[in-house]
């Protein structure tokens, strides 16, 4: 745990001794931060693990009834499904899905619509460690560079050759917005991938990162299969000069990601009620995965917005990017050009570009690309703080663009201030 809470924070490592945090059991703390975990996910923690990587690697899942899903890959009724999916139309493939998430909203865990667990877990590891050197404020790394409040990407999954026909127009909309996203585009099967596809994304200054293989979700079915995918996936990936992966259907294994040679993945969400593998890594930050860095996927995707939930407006979205902004978090959100084609659809998106545009100026947002974030956590995790004279400053590649700040202690909770911020707009 204090390894953990020093990635989170980057604070100077002298002034709170590595053992501090180990003075209260995992147990204990668990029970601290989680009155609100349910019996059966507190009784599963392990003892001896990294209780923020126990849920960030999503290990509490196997242990925890409500999320192992029937659904999977590997799994008689997902097989089936798959085999039928391209002959099912889609209003059909809608209420069989429909019917697979029914009871969502009755799962205890993760917390819905955001879960802050992690976030609990080591706000709670840091007072403990500041009380036990009693130190009332205690220097860090601000998380996000230039002061940012949080951070924002926008990410399109390419799904069919009419979403790949729609790219085009979905970049001017995000440009009228002045927003720059990513697309995952998948390389076999589902369509063609011309090269001045892919050179329209970047030189529009967007980003390309690869989705898959060829979206059948089979992918994570069995080991050697995965291999001798992961290894075209892989080849796709330098060929394109992509740095970031996205798994079809957001399925997923984590022990398996050493195998993919990317430096970031995008396939894990915050809370995965409407998804087919339940689960969730309870975090709103980067984290690593191995050398992979985890950018979790924070608000809930358009399609189970539209077609799932069946909302007209962003309230949701609205809802869930508060939350985030509260926490300092990251703004992660999922459309898909081919959900997008209609006008109602369209609305709706151009509805929370015109929110996120506000904010932005608002609340001080950083609007960047998952690259950028990579980049960015990146080097802030090589940074530190030294003490010169009377002040702290920070040393390493980008330090420039990072930011002290001081997490106080007051009345037993955490605040935060950050030194040499520029005011948000009014």
């Amino acid at each position: 745990m204090w390894k953990a809470a020093f990635d989170r924070y980057r604070f100077p490592e002298r002034l709170i001794e590595a053992g501090v945090v180990d003075l209260l059991s995992i147990r204990n703390r668990a029970a601290r931060f989680g009155a609100g975990l349910p019996n059966t996910i507190a009784a599963s923690v392990d003892p001896a693990s990294d209780l923020a990587e126990y849920f960030t690697h999503e290990r509490y899942v196997a242990n925890h009834a409500a999320g192992s899903p029937e659904f999977l890959p590997d799994s008689v009724v997902g097989q089936v499904y798959y085999a039928l999916r391209p002959f099912l139309p889609k209003r059909l493939r809608i209420l069989l899905q429909r019917a697979y998430l029914s009871g969502w909203d009755n799962l205890a865990f993760p917390a819905w619509p955001v879960d802050f667990t992690v976030e609990h877990l080591l706000e709670a590891a840091l007072v403990e460690c500041m009380k036990s050197a009693g130190i009332e404020s205690l220097p860090f790394i601000w998380f996000w560079p230039d002061g940012a409040s949080a951070a924002v990407i926008i990410t399109h999954d390419v799904e069919t050759c009419q979403g790949r026909d729609f790219s085009s127009c979905l970049m001017g909309i995000d440009e009228s917005f002045e927003f720059r996203s990513s697309f995952q585009i998948i390389p076999e099967k589902r369509y063609s991938v011309a090269d001045t596809y892919l050179q329209e994304i970047r030189d529009r200054g967007h980003e390309i990162n690869v989705q898959d293989l060829n979206h059948d979700g089979k992918l994570f079915r069995e080991r050697d299969l995965f291999l001798s995918r992961v290894r075209k996936i892989n080849e796709y990936g330098r060929a394109w000069g992509a740095k970031g992966f996205r798994a079809a259907v957001l399925y997923r294994n984590l022990n398996w990601y050493d195998s993919l040679e990317f430096e970031y993945d995008m396939s894990v969400p915050n809370v995965a009620h409407l998804e087919p593998q339940r689960g969730g890594c309870c975090t709103t930050f980067p984290y690593f995965i191995g050398e992979i860095l985890e950018l979790p996927i924070t608000t809930t995707q358009d399609y189970s917005l539209l077609h799932i939930l069946r909302q007209q407006k962003i309230g949701l979205w609205k809802t869930q990017a508060g939350m985030i902004l509260d926490r300092h978090g990251l703004l992660h959100f999922v459309t898909h050009p081919d959900y997008l084609l209609e006008t109602r659809a369209q609305n709706l998106y151009r509805e929370l570009l015109a929110f996120l545009a506000e904010i932005c100026g608002k609340r001080q947002l950083w609007s960047a690309l998952p690259g950028q974030i990579n980049k960015w956590w990146r080097m802030r995790s090589q940074m530190i703080l030294v003490r010169l004279g009377s002040h702290w400053h920070i040393q390493g590649p980008g330090a420039e663009r990072a930011r002290v700040a001081h997490a106080h202690l007051e009345g037993g909770r955490l605040t935060y201030s950050v030194e040499n911020l520029v005011p948000a707009n009014p």
